[in-house]
């Protein structure tokens, strides 16, 4: 058994707490890892050093930031394969998915290489009389972030690399489920030469989210996971003062037009919605036929989901995995028990799947539900499992207003030769993230993620400029320097003018 640790001040730190929490190998549903809980004094001990660090981190010069962060993206793609192994080990998703993971919060460490053009000021000069105008954006302090299990590394990765570049330090509270993967990142963001404290990883539950939203020298929270999480983090750490970004659940839908290529809708449907056993933020749950497509749809479906060869991840020809945890599994496994008796029709049940020689895992198959009515629970709840349902309206205006009063808008995306149809439907559809016969259009790293309604709570999307606008606050400066010709200018209590 393997004790894991926190990584406090630049160096591993034994749990000081008799509580802890177990992770699994979900390929096998063996405990092999150990994970310490944090204490408030834990959390306090990890904000209290990033707070020391601060002091010099947050006036060091923009080159010497972004130089390590240009070490680390060295060292990142060094070890991928041992950052999507760890991943594998402890989440469960094949191998290849954990290297797209890693290669995606790539793409934001390469964003905040570059930070030096977003963090660039404004300068106005003579907006009156020898009077000159600029804005700067400083960092916040200290700001942590509170991430998922289903993306151990890329999720982090959205957030630290930016939070850092801007100049403030990080505190990190990864998934008790498969928390190695951040301490490997943190392993080498010391091996880049990061001062000590700069980036903390603190493990845990409640107790250690419940002391960063309420801590005084915390200044902002991001956050990942499921909406009612989301609530109560934006609610709590908003009441104490902070700036937050929470993201939320969702429910993705993919509405599929009569004229759009329905092989390659079948495709898309397919891959995104049992990529990761389904344990995506971005999978497409909620396919809605619209019109005559719907039998040749699903059976084009069908056809494809049946021949997906699931198995442990590090088994290169398995192309989907175990969910996380055997309670997770078994609820995932109820929406498709209790389908039928709310009236759809279950074309694929994967619910008593098992692998051979692998029959402790927490394995679950591919489900396919057909006529879902929006009454049932597989289609108003986030399953966050390999469960697709499909729903049958006439109209493109049908299919739009049964996906705009969904209480999810996080994303969503329509197949359709239609140029016309497609432009109407990424104005009219109310999501953050759109996608135009892209089944999962998760923005690259120089744009922003980021739902609407129960997707997102808070003012800013995650990365991207709104990354950098959320760890940064503006400050405007406003200077004269007289000439001495002018002579003295008088006392005026008029409010002042431009002139």
């Amino acid at each position: 058994m393997k004790n894991l640790q926190h990584w406090i001040n630049g160096k591993p730190r034994e749990g000081s707490s008799e509580r802890h929490g177990a992770v699994h190998n979900p390929a096998t549903g063996a405990q092999e890892k150990r994970v310490p809980f944090a204490s408030v004094d834990e959390v306090d001990a990890a904000v209290a050093a990033a707070k020391d660090a601060y002091a010099t981190w947050g006036t060091s010069s923009l080159a010497k930031r972004t130089t390590i962060l240009f070490k680390f993206r060295a060292l990142l793609d060094a070890h991928r394969d041992e950052i999507a192994e760890l991943i594998t080990a402890e989440h469960g998703k094949v191998h290849s998915d954990a290297l797209g993971e890693v290669a995606r919060g790539l793409e934001i460490v390469d964003l905040a290489c570059g930070i030096t053009v977003q963090l660039k000021g404004e300068l106005s000069t003579e907006v009156a009389s020898r009077v000159d105008v600029s804005s700067i954006r400083q960092p916040l302090g200290v700001v942590a972030g509170i991430t998922p299990f289903n993306f151990p590394a890329m999720v982090p990765m959205w957030m630290f690399p930016i939070a850092i570049a801007t100049g403030n330090t990080f505190v990190l509270k990864p998934s008790e489920k498969d928390p190695s993967a951040a301490l490997k990142l943190a392993e080498l963001l010391a091996e880049a030469g990061l001062p000590d404290g700069v980036f903390n990883v603190v493990h845990g539950d409640k107790v250690a989210v419940d002391r960063l939203l309420e801590h005084p020298d915390v200044k902002a929270v991001s956050f990942v996971g499921s909406t009612p999480i989301a609530r109560y983090i934006h609610t709590t750490a908003s009441a104490n003062g902070k700036r937050v970004q929470a993201l939320g659940g969702a429910k993705n839908h993919m509405l599929v037009l009569p004229d759009a290529d329905l092989d390659a809708a079948a495709d898309a449907a397919v891959s995104a919605a049992y990529g990761s056993a389904g344990e995506r933020c971005m999978a497409i749950s909620a396919v809605v036929a619209v019109g005559a497509v719907g039998d040749e749809l699903v059976q084009k479906i069908r056809e494809r989901a049946e021949k997906i060869k699931i198995g442990p991840g590090n088994d290169p020809t398995s192309e989907m995995g175990p969910l996380i945890t055997k309670v997770h599994r078994d609820k995932v496994a109820s929406y498709v028990t209790g389908a039928a008796a709310e009236g759809a029709e279950v074309v694929l049940d994967g619910s008593g799947y098992t692998v051979e020689g692998f029959e402790d895992g927490h394995w679950i198959g591919i489900s396919l539900l057909d006529k879902v009515p929006t009454t049932a629970k597989a289609y108003q709840d986030e399953i966050f499992g390999p469960v697709l349902c499909v729903l049958r309206v006439d109209t493109y205006d049908e299919g739009v207003a049964l996906i705009n009063s969904s209480p999810f808008g996080n994303g969503t995306a329509i197949f359709t030769r239609d140029g016309g149809a497609a432009r109407r439907f990424q104005l009219e559809i109310e999501a953050g993230m759109v996608g135009v016969n892209v089944p999962i259009p998760v923005p690259v790293g120089y744009h922003s993620f980021g739902g609407w309604k129960d997707s997102l709570f808070g003012d800013h999307h995650i990365y991207g400029n709104d990354g950098t606008h959320f760890y940064t606050r503006g400050k405007v400066v406003t200077t004269r320097w007289p000439d001495p010709a002018d002579g003295p200018g008088g006392v005026d209590l008029g409010f002042p003018r431009n002139h």
